[in-house]
């Protein structure tokens, strides 16, 4: 076993960071809409903030973790993710919480994207794919908890308090790192070069038409992920008169679906089902929960209550269990030269499209879910159309390793099922 449980523990820990930093602080958008006397599409925008910080930041601590490691960088970033997190906590206008949202994404991108390329120093094949969804499993008990605390924590204080509990959080964190994560990049790994040689990675990464197509395929099915977690609280509560501690039940109940789905895909999908097939298959149930959203919120169905929506809703979030693993799994097989650029690449995308998304939902105001409904829809398709068109799964082959610096001499094994004999040693 590569990985003992306090580092698989602390894996899923720096996955859930994003959910964390997100979901925690949704039940709070209304209050802090009022407390900042700021309309609700401003104060969305501090989501925005911190997802837009979270995409660029990759593009920076990706390349840097290839060329010095994995522990220097994912160290650096969570002490400036602390800094930021309590500033936030102290922010006294909506401007200065949406910047230190920003900058509290930026460092946080070190623990999503160094979490990704440890997986795949560490594993190949569809042992990769069952050890994300493993990490599911693990970060997806974040969505359930953060906002049923951040209601509590409302309950006891304002909106500033989930700052501060996000804070502690981070401080635990990057103490397990510090004393239990071992270096998982081996020094001759490790690419010497600069800025150029990284963009030289990453263009050739874009190059493969297939590596992009699993990009860009999940980046698309995460914005409809993030169109929800924007707007949830707003359609939620406001909408449909729901308090923030049931909204806090209702968003749980939909991770633990996520949960159940990914499980599913990773201990009886994988090595037995294709992980196209599962893909291909999450994608269209993601694309009809969607499209039956806009019939209910549009009123095709006269006026339904919370009830129907909520179904809705948890079809669509159980569904992103079989598409995630898979489009990080997928295209992280056909690279091993330089995990942490495409990490960072496949984290750039999803976050950068989520944030796109991430405004839209309010575009119409408050009191309609339609915005919401019609952003996850267009996502829905254009992640399929992604997938049909540039994937091509029925074409043979679509697994081979992206030519790079270090393919000729570390080939990329399509179906492996064991971890990769050096990371053996250096996780000893």
């Amino acid at each position: 076993m590569a990985t003992g449980t306090l580092v698989t523990l602390i894996l899923g820990g720096l996955t859930a960071m994003p959910p964390l930093s997100m979901d925690m602080y949704l039940p709070a958008l209304p209050e802090v809409t009022n407390a900042l006397h700021t309309p609700a599409a401003t104060i969305q925008l501090t989501l925005t903030a911190c997802l837009m910080g979270m995409a660029l930041g990759q593009l920076v601590v990706g390349p840097m973790s290839d060329k010095w490691g994995r522990r220097r960088p994912l160290l650096i970033g969570l002490l400036v993710y602390i800094l930021a997190t309590a500033i936030c906590a102290l922010a006294p206008t909506a401007e200065l919480l949406i910047a230190f949202r920003l900058l509290q994404g930026l460092a946080g991108a070190a623990a999503i994207v160094i979490a990704r390329a440890v997986v795949r120093d560490l594993y190949d094949g569809v042992e990769m794919a069952r050890f994300f969804s493993t990490l599911m499993l693990i970060s997806g008990v974040a969505p359930i908890v953060a906002p049923l605390i951040g209601g509590q924590v409302l309950r006891l204080t304002d909106w500033r308090g989930i700052f501060v509990v996000l804070t502690v959080v981070g401080v635990a964190l990057t103490l397990l790192v510090w004393r239990r994560l071992p270096e998982t990049l081996a020094p001759a790994d490790r690419h010497d070069g600069g800025t150029a040689e990284a963009l030289r990675t990453m263009r050739g990464l874009l190059a493969d038409r297939v590596f992009t197509g699993y990009m860009v395929a999940g980046g698309f099915a995460f914005a409809a992920l993030f169109a929800y977690i924007s707007a949830s609280p707003f359609v939620i509560q406001e909408i449909y008169g729901a308090s923030p501690q049931t909204f806090s039940l209702l968003f749980g109940v939909n991770s633990v679906g996520l949960i159940i789905v990914g499980q599913i895909n990773g201990k009886l999908l994988v090595g037995r089902v294709s992980l196209d097939k599962a893909l291909g298959f999450g994608l269209a149930v993601i694309t009809l929960a969607a499209t039956a959203l806009l019939l209910m919120t549009s009123g095709v169905f006269g006026d339904i209550g919370l009830a129907p929506i909520a179904v809705g809703l948890f079809v669509l979030m159980s569904a992103m269990g079989l598409a995630m693993p898979n489009t990080n799994a997928l295209a992280l097989m056909r690279t091993r030269h330089a995990a942490g650029s495409a990490s960072a690449l496949l984290g750039t995308s999803s976050f950068l499209i989520g944030a796109i998304a991430s405004p839209l939902v309010g575009i119409a105001g408050e009191r309609t879910a339609v915005p919401m409904a019609v952003v996850q829809l267009v996502c829905a398709l254009a992640a399929v159309g992604c997938f049909v068109g540039l994937c091509r799964p029925w074409q043979q082959n679509q697994n081979a390793p992206v030519p790079g610096p270090r393919a000729a001499a570390a080939p990329v094994p399509e179906q492996g099922t064991t971890p990769l004999p050096e990371q053996r040693k250096t996780d000893r």
